[in-house]
Formats: structure tokens, sequence, C-alpha cells
């Protein structure tokens, strides 16, 4: 039975979004590609129907969980109490996939370094066009330092094995951000 056009889109967004939700989970090279496909619920051999490699499968997967990351919420505010939140921290799988794969990229191919870059170039642009119309000095800095502080308070808050010093970097980074000028 020939699989249609429309059916080789659905399986290649299925592969796409169990790859990236693996990747961010696992970690790049905790998961291998049978994996990937039986979560898609395809088989090992269909993979080279839609990908040449697993390099090629990590850049594209990249690109998707930013898609699927990029406008949850427009107000400022709102993410960064839902980016800095236990919730947040603790779904690894289904979150920001710059904090969970980000260390891991700089080992990868250029393309995989690209997709990343496209999609903290889109976070931050995103962030950029949300802030307060108040905010009329450097918006793209102010953009960019809320992204690094959010980034790093949820790697430190995952990283960390005391669940209340893990709180805690959550808590005072969204307290700090909410008085910063």
């Amino acid at each position: 039975m020939r699989v249609t056009q429309e059916q080789m889109r659905e399986n290649r967004h299925r592969i796409l979004s169990e790859a990236s939700r693996l990747f961010r989970e696992k970690g790049f090279d905790a998961v291998g590609i049978a994996e990937v496909m039986k979560a898609a619920g395809l088989t090992h051999g269909g993979f080279y129907g839609h990908f040449a490699s697993k390099e090629e499968l990590m850049a594209h997967a990249i690109a998707q969980a930013t898609t699927e990351v990029s406008g949850r919420c427009d107000d400022p505010q709102t993410l960064v109490a839902k980016y800095l939140s236990p919730a947040h921290r603790d779904n690894v799988a289904d979150g920001c996939p710059m904090a969970a794969l980000a260390a891991d990229v700089r080992h990868r191919p250029p393309a995989t370094r690209s997709a990343m870059s496209v999609g903290i170039r889109s976070q931050i642009d995103g962030l950029a066009r949300a802030l307060p119309d108040d905010v009329t000095a450097d918006r793209r800095r102010e953009a960019i330092g809320t992204y690094a502080a959010m980034l790093g308070a949820l790697i430190l808050a995952r990283a960390v094995d005391e669940p209340t010093l893990s709180d805690e970097i959550l808590s005072e980074t969204r307290a700090w951000m909410a008085t910063a000028p």
C-alpha cells in the first residue's frame, strides 16, 4: 500500500515531535533512531525516507521544538512566571529546548548549531516585541538580558539536587526580574 503525501507529512511531523520531546528529556546521545521511530509509532526502516541521518534529525527537531514553544505567551510578566515555575522546571520533555539542549549543541555539527541559533534569535525577537511600551531604550538588550536570566535560572534550577535551592533559584530570579529597572 502506497503512502500518500499527506501521510508522509503527518509521519514526519510525528517523528519530529517525538524526537524533540525525547532529545529534550534525555539529551541527544541517549536517544537512538529506533527509540524515536517507536515513539512515533513507525518502523525503524522508515526513518531514512524522512532524514539522511540522526544529525539531520537533530537540526529539524530543534526547529520543531522552537516552533512548539514560540508564542505560548505574549505578556512578558506571565512568560517569566510560567518559564521560571516548578512545573516548567519539572517538565523538561515539553519545555524550553534551549534550556534542555544548549550545552549539548556546542558539540554538534553546524546545521544543528544553526537551528539552535535561529531558535534563540526568534525567542529574543519575540521577547523584544512583547516588552511593555515604556521600554524604549535598547529593547533588544533588555530582551537578551531577560532571556539569558530566564535560561540560566532554569538550567541551574534543574541542575541542583536540593529541591529547596531549586525553588529558591526560580523564585528569587522571578523576584529580581520584577524589580529590575
